[in-house]
């Protein structure tokens, strides 16, 4: 039993990934890929993509958005665990991550459902139905995440569920003495959706912490 919650050394770490962590193949492999690239810090850490893939089983999620895919890593998960007679939606700027991803994807045989867009996030989520996702996740540029929790409470159904990366920021959230935009953007949406009615919402401690939402 404890009250707060363990700190989590290597030992424990890799006791984690060798004994709850189910990814596939493909999946361990693009994983792998990415760490070797220059912003490797940029991909989820292989339990939350694992803990992703498993809320998107939990809730029968059949329509998933993703705003910042990276190389697609965290899609793989989400979209292999739906399964065949669903779809996805990503948004991201980056021509050159979004093609290693597709390729990979074409590799899982899952790149059909899968709808990317390229292009500033913001545009491409004016273009989206109101009220068609069940699963949504922010992975993206901090500054613009409270623009991002807005569209997706818009284009989520009702009890549909949220998550948003990086809400830990590394612990600057937390220090009061960084007043950085990116720490500031985020601590300001943390603080705001805890207190906002139209949602229900807490806070988990996996990666770099993961804000779970479920609009109202």
């Amino acid at each position: 039993m404890s009250n707060t919650t363990l700190n989590i050394d290597q030992n424990l770490l890799h006791y984690i990934l060798d004994t709850s962590v189910k990814e596939s193949d493909v999946a361990k492999r693009l994983r792998e890929k990415t760490m070797t690239l220059e912003m490797s810090r940029m991909q989820i850490a292989p339990e939350q993509g694992a803990f992703m893939g498993f809320i998107a089983r939990l809730i029968h999620a059949k329509h998933y958005l993703e705003i910042g895919v990276f190389t697609g890593y965290s899609m793989l998960h989400v979209v292999e665990a739906m399964g065949k007679d669903a779809s996805a939606t990503g948004c991201d700027i980056s021509k050159e991550w979004t093609d290693m991803a597709r390729s990979y994807w074409e590799e899982a045989q899952i790149s059909e459902q899968i709808d990317m867009r390229l292009g500033e996030a913001t545009d491409s989520l004016n273009k989206l139905e109101d009220s068609l996702y069940d699963l949504a996740f922010i992975d993206a540029d901090k500054g613009n995440y409270d623009t991002y929790y807005e569209e997706c409470l818009r284009l989520l159904k009702p009890k549909a569920l949220l998550m948003i990366d990086n809400i830990f920021w590394g612990g600057a959230v937390a220090d009061e003495k960084v007043q950085d935009t990116d720490t500031k953007a985020i601590r300001a949406l943390n603080t705001k959706i805890m207190s906002d009615k139209r949602v229900n919402a807490t806070m988990l401690t996996i990666g770099d912490g993961l804000m779970m939402v479920q609009k109202v």
